[in-house]
């Protein structure tokens, strides 16, 4: 851990430097309201020096900033993942270069906290408590962080999905087809399409399409749903109405170059939902489905059916609304895959708005609770004829822990994949906001679970659905015993 003088000294000169940056005063504009020396501010600022008590007083007059908030170490959302990266020795183990970065300077780049910074601290934190470093888990990481640090919503792309719809005069209010699209990707931007290529290799079964720049050549999978070839064609117009150079030739992609890639990558995928599900649109849909006085849930799934689109991709769209124009920010998004007969559930995607919460990805080979929703609708479609999607809704409550999650799932074939399954999952944290929102969300109006994260850590008594003893909480639980029985101990010959 870092030594505590230094990390005092570093929360103070980052909390000068923020407010300073947020006031527009230069470190000689500073030093000419203060009358302190700009060489002396800019040690300050650098962590290399803690000021005496009349120092912070005359900086603390001269910024107009309480006394008493220089001198906490309490930091502010955008600063807050720094005190505990300051603290951890995660930067050791993280390969920086890939983000262009040394060190040596990475608090000065902190300190300015543009908004790719903010996300690579969060990222470094995520991956210091799940110890996955790989290359594309640290990128994965790091565009979750990227999302979650806007909420998920932004605003310029929303509004370029806007403009791309007014010149080609597209029609957001109704169903955005496959043919809408293909007609503009073939006429505006000079696209071939070729949809009989790829069935001539077999070992591409799980790729749907493959863009060809040189050609602007686009082959795809002949055997993909309206919906997805739709979203493919959007990404497409994404690519193009956007000017995106630097970005992924295959969906799903199968190699990266660049973080600016995976970004651009997201970027463009953000773009196909918005121009499938537009925000308007959604917005009034919701705003109706909110105000029944009874919960509906053919009501939902016609708002679904409106969109040509997927289950996640509807999912997903509710992770950018709802905290947007519902002032709904504490959810989770989460999908789960399974393989037939398998002992284990995979959580392949995740996204947490605001608060982290439970669950998160394990990287234990801990086995979640089979208390789920998320499990339990894919379990259902095991055992129904698959015809059509399982869908299931219940309130989590978490063991130990005060919050509780209204969570909505459905689960579905994976359908580039034998016998393999999958649900998405999307997860609203009950508050007063929430109950006040949903006019339907009435006392026992959902059936409530207790759950846990993983067998492995639970302490619920007698549950049926349990998978596997809970030996980390055994495990952990004995540690405590020992450390107990060695401090009296120890204090009995004091």
């Amino acid at each position: 851990m870092m030594v505590e003088d230094e990390y005092i000294r570093l929360i103070f000169g980052l909390k000068l430097k923020q407010i300073r940056t947020e006031k527009n005063l230069s470190l000689f504009g500073l030093s000419k309201l203060s009358g302190l020396s700009k060489s002396y501010l800019n040690e300050i600022e650098k962590g290399k020096k803690y000021p005496k008590t009349d120092k912070i007083l005359l900086l603390s007059e001269s910024l107009e900033v309480p006394y008493d908030h220089f001198v906490s170490l309490k930091l502010d959302k955008n600063l807050a993942p720094i005190g505990d990266i300051l603290q951890s020795k995660i930067l050791k183990e993280i390969p920086l270069e890939l983000f262009g970065i040394k060190e040596n300077n990475l608090i000065d780049i902190i300190a300015n906290a543009p908004a790719k910074v903010n996300a690579f601290i969060s990222t470094i934190i995520k991956i210091a408590q799940n110890y996955n470093l790989t290359r594309e888990s640290f990128f994965l990481a790091s565009l979750r962080s990227y999302q979650e640090a806007h909420n998920n919503y932004f605003e310029d792309i929303e509004d370029d999905v806007e403009k791309f719809a007014k010149s080609y005069h597209l029609d957001l209010s109704k169903r955005i087809t496959s043919i809408n699209l293909e007609e503009i990707l073939i006429e505006e931007f000079g696209y071939i399409i070729d949809d009989k290529e790829l069935c001539r290799y077999d070992n591409l079964g799980e790729i749907r399409n493959i863009y060809i720049p040189k050609n602007k050549i686009l082959l795809i999978d002949k055997n993909i749903s309206e919906a997805q070839k739709t979203f493919i064609y959007a990404k497409e117009l994404a690519y193009n109405y956007l000017e995106i150079q630097d970005r992924l030739y295959t969906f799903p992609w199968i190699k990266f170059e660049s973080f600016d890639q995976v970004l651009n990558n997201f970027i463009a995928s953000y773009f196909a939902g918005a121009l499938i599900i537009s925000r308007k649109s959604l917005i009034e849909k919701l705003t109706s489905f909110f105000e029944l006085e009874e919960w509906q849930p053919l009501k939902l799934h016609q708002i679904i059916k409106h969109y040509n689109c997927s289950q996640e991709t509807f999912y997903q769209r509710l992770t950018t609304i709802l905290p947007k124009y519902f002032n709904i920010k504490n959810l989770f998004f989460l999908r789960f895959t399974h393989k037939e007969n398998s002992p284990e559930f995979k959580l392949s995607k995740e996204l947490h708005i605001t608060q982290q919460q439970s669950p998160h990805a394990n990287r234990n080979n801990e086995h979640y609770c089979r208390r789920w929703i998320s499990l339990k609708t894919i379990q259902d479609l095991e055992n129904s004829s698959k015809e059509r999607a399982t869908f299931g809704i219940q309130i989590s409550s978490y063991e130990n822990q005060k919050n509780e999650y209204l969570v909505l799932s459905s689960a579905t074939p994976d359908p580039f994949k034998k016998d393999i399954n999958r649900s998405v999952s999307i997860g609203l944290l009950l508050s007063p906001h929430l109950k006040k929102k949903l006019t339907f969300l009435k006392e026992n109006t959902f059936q409530k679970k207790l759950v846990g994260v993983t067998c492995e850590t639970c302490s619920v008594k007698n549950c049926a659905e349990r998978f596997a003893e809970p030996t980390r909480l055994e495990r952990e639980n004995q540690y405590k015993e020992i450390a107990q029985t060695v401090e009296s101990i120890i204090t009995s010959y004091s």
